[in-house]
């Protein structure tokens, strides 16, 4: 048994250990979460101080004979982009659990299954992004649908059995198209190379007709778009993010809504290059739509519920990082990959402060947190630095990332990058309205005795605000390790230099 192995097995091993607890004991249920998962933090990050940069294939691979007779193998490894999304998730997971530890308190279902379910879905999470057998990657993708149902349905608000059956259908739907395109794959391997498999590696020889690889592309890139989400795949999100409690929402939009994105590059680009290339305009265009649909309903909803105004902000960003891949350069493809790393810190922030806003006033419309600066002043600044990293402030992560997108966009499709670069401008119309509407003018009437920021709260909140503004003046480290393997997809596509349009 192998590192990656180990670090998801861990989790996997702490729930178990959850579901043994006396109900009554949440204290130490809650500990124990905690405990389990910065361990794996840990053991996550140690894992990564031995990560080769100059290597662009898989690393720390493992792979086991499963189901030898239909080709079926356990097998895991990392390039620099699925390293970087583990570790995303891996640093999270410990955050979520401590910001959000009552947060489960009250609810019709147990405190530590609570906990247990997120300890779950970060094996699943570390398994989505680390399976280099294409079978297995089903397995945690769907199985990732599973815990965040159950975070959603049991522990979630309002309209929450209904959020979480529309977030299940829309993500079944997806893997069920996903599935027919790995069946065809099959089918497929065993004609062209005398065996079947699902191995990654081995699915890039097969040599497909332009029809057939149209389709398999077509039944991959839907499922990916409805987890990403991107227009017109996008309509779960608004309700799941508004229903599902605070800690769910920074782990639904930061890390798992990235396996559609990561999707797109490990297995549309490279099973289905020729049909990438065929696609690509079309989706440039859908990117385009959701860069300026998610803004403006972001917009719409500046004085409205803060929860799915996040969630609309979310659809926009998510419209830069699709059109970073399917821009086709090496600059568009680094962009989009530093794009998913940062969204995710900013988003966990955004979520995790407006979690807390609403516990305090009750109330989770924007027009009720006025003169939040005079009363909360660590609350507010932490929430006025994430609302300047989503909209790419210069300084702040987001900025390189989407500089990056659009640079390496305009290279291939000049129109689209310029009409892009207009996206920012709504950017600061959707984060700069609601943070003065919240946070300055007078105190709104209810506020004066809000309390600031605990202890608890600072602590957990003071990693990712230290990683946002890190990673804008040195965002080099990260690149260094997507690099390398976005300059060698990008040649996989043998698609010459562009001085615009298509090619």
């Amino acid at each position: 048994m192998n590192s990656l192995t180990i670090l998801g097995a861990l989790p996997l091993l702490g729930s178990a250990a959850l579901f043994l607890l006396p109900r009554a004991n949440e204290l130490l249920a809650k500990r124990v979460a905690l405990g389990v998962s910065t361990v794996v933090a840990v053991a996550g990050l140690a894992i990564a101080m031995n990560f080769d940069r100059s290597v662009t294939g898989f690393q720390l691979v493992e792979k086991y004979s499963w189901i030898p007779a239909f080709g079926i193998n356990f097998g895991l490894g990392v390039d620099g982009m699925a390293l970087l999304l583990i570790l995303l998730a891996l640093i999270l997971t410990p955050i979520v659990i401590l910001a959000c530890w009552n947060e489960a308190e009250g609810s019709r279902w147990s405190v530590k299954t609570f906990f247990a379910l997120l300890l779950i879905l970060e094996t699943m999470m570390i398994g989505v992004f680390a399976a280099t057998d294409i079978f297995l990657f089903y397995l945690f993708f769907e199985a990732m649908l599973i815990p965040v149902y159950f975070l959603i349905g049991g522990y979630g608000s309002g309209e929450r059995a209904a959020a979480a059956v529309k977030f299940l259908l829309y993500s079944l739907f997806g893997g069920l198209l996903m599935l027919a395109s790995i069946i065809g794959l099959y089918v497929v391997s065993r004609d062209q190379l005398g065996a079947p498999t699902f191995d990654v590696t081995e699915l890039q020889k097969l040599s497909l007709n332009n029809q057939t690889e149209a389709f398999l592309f077509l039944g991959f890139f839907i499922a990916f778009a409805i987890k990403a989400p991107l227009w017109p795949f996008h309509t779960w999100l608004p309700d799941a993010a508004k229903a599902a409690t605070p800690g769910t929402s920074v782990l639904l939009l930061g890390v798992l809504d990235k396996v559609g994105t990561y999707g797109m590059i490990r297995f549309c680009l490279t099973l289905f290059p020729d049909a990438s290339k065929q696609f690509g305009p079309t989706i440039i265009v859908l990117s385009l739509i959701s860069i300026f649909y998610g803004a403006f309903l972001a917009i719409w909803q500046s004085n409205g519920d803060i929860k799915r105004l996040i969630s609309y902000t979310s659809i926009s960003h998510f419209g830069f990082i699709t059109l970073g891949i399917f821009a086709f350069t090496a600059q568009g493809q680094s962009g989009s990959i530093l794009y998913m790393v940062n969204h995710g810190f900013s988003t966990a922030a955004l979520f995790l402060i407006a979690g807390w806003m609403i516990a305090r006033r009750n109330s989770s419309k924007v027009q009720d947190f006025g003169g939040l600066q005079r009363v909360t002043p660590v609350l507010a600044w932490t929430f006025f630095i994430a609302g300047l990293s989503s909209l790419a402030l210069p300084g702040l992560s987001s900025f390189v990332s989407e500089f990056l997108v659009l640079v390496g966009t305009f290279v291939r499709y000049p129109l689209a990058a310029v009409i892009g670069t207009l996206g920012i401008i709504l950017a600061a119309l959707y984060i700069l309205i609601p943070v003065q509407r919240s946070l300055h003018g007078p105190v709104a009437p209810g506020n004066e005795n809000l309390k600031d920021l605990n202890l608890r709260e600072k602590i957990a909140i003071a990693p990712v605000i230290a990683l946002i503004i890190f990673f804008g003046f040195f965002p080099q480290i990260l690149l260094n390790v997507i690099n390398p393997g976005a300059q060698a997809s990008i040649s996989a596509l043998n698609i010459g230099p562009s001085t615009g349009g298509d090619k």
